[in-house]
């Protein structure tokens, strides 16, 4: 018997700029905090919780299998299994999936799908030779030994470490990092620097209208910081005096000279986590809940690394040739922004029938889509992009748009680095209204 999947409940934290309110809170703290906060949103017994799945990039050294760490830390019971994904950027989607397929599958019935990241706690990493030294350190038998290794230890190596969270951004098969392929795109899409300033000043925009009237209220739990533990509840990375003249002054990034991808025009590097209740139909109206949306399908794709950024074209006409649909189907849509450029380069490839079919290699283009239907209350540049809790926050903030709106179908979707997209599609029904 087929089976109806939803989003039965979800929340998030706030999405908080690396190095500022939550530069002290690990992923398993962000995990732990989100975890409770969505137990105090539902009357769900975490004896009926069937698994626990969270995706995380930046898995941190100290806590493996982040996800089983938060859950003890949160006190839910011992009983119940969790493990991490890991599918960069999409690594919260994925979990979802995951959960989607574990109970039509039979084997669970209720699983809590998320993800969390703490871009401030990413490490720094001794170089080579400072590696090398301290190992020669390390079998040293005699107390000469030593001495002379720290005669000749190569102190100067000790100040160059490796920055893990740039080199987590480069894609170590094409060699590019990121924002060279935004750069890629950029040229080959013919998008100039204003064009994307226009694009990111518009998420800030946008966002701070949605913050201001309250609407990312529904979607946030506070997250309490140390050392105070002050309650902070708001996204922290929206400037809603953003403007044409002040991205203009900004430099470029990725190709100095003639390059055009700014740290304004690009998604914020930040903390945070988000955590969704996947169950069925019948069991969330059991529990005596509206469930947010229903889960229609997800489709993953992969594509050329250098092109990383239009793997939401790739994965979208995937999924809707799955699902039947087109984008003149879709009422409201969620893009993470990545990159403007990315976005913007998007946004023409899915109304190109030449493009989709003749360089994408679809059978046919997705149809255009209409940008007043796109990332209504901002994206990415505004909100910031913890890679592992992205894609669950586009899921759950789709979910709650579509409720506002009173529309009917919704589709989020991302780029992912290594060259993949991921694309989700979520309805509102009869049942759900």
């Amino acid at each position: 018997m087929e089976r109806t999947l939803v989003i039965a409940e979800g929340v998030r934290t706030p999405f908080l700029k690396a190095g500022t309110d939550a530069k002290d809170m690990g992923a398993a703290e962000l995990g732990r905090q989100v975890l409770q906060a969505l137990f105090k949103r539902i009357p769900l017994d975490p004896a009926e919780v069937d698994e626990i799945i969270f995706g995380c990039v930046a898995q941190p050294f100290d806590a493996p299998n982040v996800t089983r760490v938060a859950q003890i830390n949160a006190g839910l019971p011992l009983s119940i299994p969790s493990y991490t994904v890991h599918r960069n950027c999409s690594s919260s989607m994925q979990s979802v999936t995951n959960a989607c397929e574990q109970i039509l599958s039979g084997r669970g019935e209720v699983i809590i799908a998320g993800g969390m990241e703490s871009l401030s706690s990413t490490p720094l990493v001794y170089n080579p030779k400072a590696v090398a030294w301290f190992g020669r350190l390390n079998r040293a038998k005699t107390v000469g030994q030593r001495l002379s290794l720290m005669l000749k230890a190569p102190w100067s190596e000790f100040l160059k470490p490796r920055v893990s969270l740039l080199e987590g951004f480069t894609d170590p098969t094409c060699g590019m990092g990121m924002g060279q392929t935004a750069e890629l795109l950029a040229n080959e899409f013919g998008l100039s620097r204003a064009l994307q300033d226009q694009f990111a000043m518009e998420s800030h925009h946008k966002a701070a209208r949605a913050q201001a009237a309250g609407r990312f209220d529904r979607e946030i739990a506070p997250l309490f910081c140390p050392p105070s533990m002050a309650p902070v509840a708001k996204d922290n990375g929206i400037r809603p005096d953003s403007s044409l003249e002040r991205l203009a002054k900004l430099k470029t990034v990725f190709a100095r000279e003639h390059g055009t991808v700014t740290a304004g025009n690009a998604s914020q590097i930040t903390d945070g986590a988000v955590a969704l209740v996947i169950t069925t139909l019948e069991r969330a109206q059991a529990w005596g809940l509206k469930p947010l949306a229903v889960i229609k399908g997800s489709a993953y794709a992969g594509l050329d690394p250098q092109r990383m950024g239009l793997g939401p074209v790739y994965s979208s006409g995937k999924l809707f040739k799955r699902l039947g649909l087109s984008m003149k189907d879709i009422d409201v849509a969620e893009i993470n922004e990545a990159f403007a450029a990315q976005v913007l380069a998007c946004l023409q490839a899915f109304g190109s029938e030449k493009l989709s079919v003749e360089r994408l290699g679809l059978d046919h283009a997705a149809g255009e889509l209409d940008p007043a239907k796109l990332n209504v209350n901002g994206g990415g540049i505004a909100l910031g992009h913890p890679v592992g809790s992205s894609g669950g926050r586009l899921l759950l903030t789709l979910a709650h748009e579509l409720i506002a709106q009173d529309k009917q179908r919704g589709l989020a979707t991302l780029c992912v680095g290594g060259g993949q997209g991921a694309a989700f599609v979520l309805e509102r029904t009869a049942a759900t209204r």
